[in-house]
């Protein structure tokens, strides 16, 4: 090979037909350069017209954006909240805790439809299935399911399904028993504060207590996100219904009634209402129970009106001299007469009338007071008039009229003819020991400064003087037992035989209060204690008055209570009884 056929081998060069040497080669390959180029150019624009495209696309959806947001940002903000906010606001305690709040949950639905119209949706046996369903749901009416299933009734079997239940059931294999999520409202703290809470009922609409009250305010998309905060102390609650399940327990009562109340703001810390349902599941028997015994149930709480009366006719200058002796002797009005439960001697002063718990002075008493002026007070402590309070279930007294007679100003002296609540009670001891000043109660909690102003009722040195009888009352008298070392307690007992039988009232059956503040020294806080028809028992050394039962109630609860909402034991501390010692004979002390 010479070096012109290497260079042409090189270079692609070759013969033709004749042996002569082609350059057509070169040609060749320009042309290929050129598809290329061609090939690449063609990439280059459609790349383009995919980019163009994106970006129309995100200028159309940047300009919708753009007009939904200024068209209608109010839509825009409640859509987002509706999102993200839960389906119903949450209610809390005034420290926080939570009472009612809303979660997904699961459902057990029967679905008839399951496998198509006309076609048989369960493969078992309905009392088969409706016995594996109560390995699941222990609380399950089994009859009542098998039943449903074989009749074919669509419709819920079980609300508030536990994930780990939701799988067992999927386990039975039934496609006819559908699992739903929904949103479900739970109480975290169980029954407590039923009668306060309430309840929500399936058509997403609270019922009863708060949750009927604040149905709109939870339900609201703007509203629902910030928690409500309720006055109620849940330590409080819990304390209270405590003590009372225990003392209807220890007499065997029908029920029991309780209220702590702050006397400075009118704040309700704990409400109780027993027998309680449960909000968690309501049932036929827990439709039963929700009537509330402290709003709205009206009772004659006997003697524990008898510092009322002696409050009113202090403040009217009725009565100034706590030494002065009251004919003790029964009182005869027409052929009415009043007496006392026994004999305690033929006079009393103030100080052991209310110690010693006297119907007859205190009849005397409030006859020297007079009808229009006891008539009076009792209005100015809003005894005529449902009680103030934002639960629904309010009661309305039954109240004398406007034409008091002599007798009926008597009778109402010593807490009958006169049937009011016991938050009634509550919030007229409150006016009692607090200076004199009437407020209305409330569930809601209040902050610094928006106390109501209120109403007064008794003067400041009224009240002062009522903090020492009712001290008095606990140290000597009959509410002892409710007596907390280093509490300071001061109240009134009040039996009060019920209405009905032949003689008008009945002889075996008592409502039994106790109606205390504490530390008397600086009051703070009312509480109310009640009992409906409590037995004399072994617990009770077989009495059936309020100094036995409803006494001990407080007499406990207040340690228990006192420490968390601010009041230690001190023995360093009490009210000054130097004044009135005196006029208690030395049998009492």
């Amino acid at each position: 090979m010479n070096a012109y056929s290497g260079f042409a081998a090189a270079f692609g060069a070759g013969r033709d037909g004749h042996g002569a040497v082609s350059m057509a080669a070169p040609s060749a390959r320009v042309q290929l350069v050129t598809e290329r180029h061609r090939a690449l150019a063609q990439a280059r624009l459609r790349v383009l017209w995919i980019v163009l495209g994106f970006v129309f696309v995100a200028l159309l959806a940047m300009l919708r954006i753009g007009y939904l947001g200024l068209s209608d940002p109010g839509s825009r903000a409640t859509s987002l909240a509706e999102a993200l906010l839960p389906p119903r606001g949450e209610i809390v305690d005034r420290n926080g805790v939570a009472l009612a709040r809303a979660f997904p949950a699961y459902a057990l639905w029967f679905n008839p439809q399951a496998l198509g119209e006309g076609e048989d949706p369960l493969v078992r046996n309905p009392a088969d299935i409706a016995r594996q369903l109560k390995t699941v749901f222990p609380d399950l009416d089994e009859e009542r399911i098998a039943l449903q299933l074989a009749n074919g009734e669509q419709g819920y079997i079980r609300r508030r399904v536990l994930p780990e239940e939701a799988n067992r059931v999927q386990e039975i294999g039934e496609l006819a028993l559908e699992m739903p999520m929904e949103d479900d409202r739970h109480y975290p703290q169980g029954k407590m504060a039923a009668h306060v809470l309430g309840y929500v009922a399936a058509d997403g609409k609270g019922r009863v207590g708060m949750e009927q009250v604040l149905d709109a305010h939870l339900s609201d998309p703007v509203s629902r996100g910030t928690p409500v905060a309720l006055s109620i102390d849940s330590r409080v609650q819990g304390a209270l219904e405590d003590e009372l399940r225990r003392g209807m327990k220890l007499v065997q009562a029908q029920g029991g009634a309780g209220i702590v109340l702050d006397v400075d703001t009118g704040e309700v810390l704990a409400l109780a209402s027993l027998p309680e349902f449960d909000p968690n599941k309501i049932d036929e028997r827990g439709q039963s129970l929700m009537f509330n015994r402290v709003t709205n149930q009206v009772y004659e709480l006997g003697s524990t009106f008898k510092p009322l009366s002696v409050a009113a006719a202090i403040d009217a200058g009725v009565v100034r001299d706590f030494g002065k002796q009251w004919d003790a002797s029964p009182v005869k009005v027409g052929r009415f007469a009043i007496k006392d439960s026994h004999a305690m001697g033929p006079t009393l002063n103030v100080v052991e009338t209310l110690i010693h718990s006297s119907n007859t002075v205190t009849a005397r008493i409030a006859d020297a007071l007079g009808p229009e002026r006891m008539r009076r007070y009792m209005i100015d402590m809003g005894m005529n008039e449902r009680p103030y309070i934002e639960l629904p279930a309010k009661g309305f007294p039954i109240w004398p009229g406007d034409n008091w007679p002599r007798l009926r100003s008597m009778t109402v002296s010593y807490g009958h003819g006169i049937a009011v609540t016991p938050l009634h009670l509550a919030s007229a001891y409150a006016a009692m020991v607090n200076g004199g000043i009437w407020r209305p109660a409330t569930l809601r909690k209040l902050a610094p400064g928006e106390a109501p102003q209120g109403r007064r009722v008794f003067k400041a040195s009224t009240s002062s003087r009522m903090r020492q009888l009712l001290r008095a009352i606990s140290v000597y008298g009959t509410g002892r037992n409710a007596n907390a070392h280093g509490y300071r307690v001061g109240g009134k007992t009040g039996s009060a035989e019920k209405p009905g039988g032949s003689a008008g009232y009945r002889k075996t059956a008592l409502v039994s209060t106790f109606a205390a503040a504490f530390p008397m020294d600086r009051p703070r806080y009312v509480v109310i204690a009640m009992l409906d028809e409590p037995r004399g028992t072994l617990a009770s050394s077989y009495q059936r008055t309020a100094a036995w039962n409803a006494a001990p109630i407080v007499g406990r609860l207040v340690p228990r209570i006192g420490p968390l909402i601010g009041v230690r034991p001190d023995d360093t501390r009490d009210i000054d009884l130097s004044d009135i010692k005196p006029l208690i004979p030395e049998t009492d002390q």
